[in-house]
């Protein structure tokens, strides 16, 4: 048998989706859009979409329900979801509640290395990203009150309730991060910085070290 496909937030999606009803491609994409899922799944790419129902019609997950065509669209493949992988998506959405996943985003990576930069650039691209942040959380702020006017079960906005939460966790960090630049309070010299990095890697080198 082959092993299912290793589980991602697209193939756990589509997966979950086709609980729903079966679907074709477009289906599935236009169905994340449209219930805003697109704010944790990435379908920008439909070529990965593609790829990713490939993966799972390859372990068995879905299957292949119809094949139609009309005078309006091209052939389309309709999948369904098989019992192994109704199985599967439960257990990978249990795992993916329960067990915070080690993940490495862009940002973080920056921040290890912002010592490239002098202070105003850091300043600078800072700012630019804490004005992004912010109209990213007026969206957020807009969909949950839009969400809640339509008198929708609050289980049906957890993800968007996530999201706004970190969203506004990190405006609240580059305002500090911030303020502490232009007060001086976060300041460094790069000198003292290189040295203590050459001791270190002396220290590491040095006989007995391991």
């Amino acid at each position: 048998m082959t092993p299912p496909p290793r589980s991602s937030p697209l193939a756990l999606t589509v997966l979950c989706l086709l609980h729903y009803k079966p679907l074709h491609p477009y289906g599935v994409q236009r169905l994340i859009r449209q219930w805003g899922k697109d704010q944790v799944v990435n379908v920008g790419q439909r070529a990965s979409l593609y790829r990713t129902i490939e993966r799972l019609l390859t372990a068995g997950l879905i299957a292949v329900r119809e094949t139609g065509r009309d005078q309006q669209y091209p052939e389309r493949t309709v999948y369904e979801l098989t019992d192994a992988g109704r199985t599967t998506a439960r257990e990978w959405l249990v795992e993916m509640l329960a067990v915070p996943r080690q993940e490495f985003p862009e940002f973080p990576a920056a921040l290890s290395h912002m010592l490239l930069l002098d202070p105003e650039e850091i300043r600078g691209a800072l700012e630019r990203r804490l004005g992004l942040v912010t109209e990213a959380l007026a969206g957020l702020e807009a969909a949950l009150e839009s969400e809640a006017e339509h008198g929708l079960p609050r289980i049906t906005s957890l993800e968007t309730e996530y999201l706004h939460a970190v969203t506004r966790a990190e405006a609240r960090w580059l305002e500090g991060v911030l303020e502490a630049l232009r007060s001086g309070r976060l300041a460094w010299d790069p000198q003292k910085l290189i040295a203590y990095a050459e001791d270190q890697e002396a220290a590491d080198a040095a006989p007995g070290t391991t």
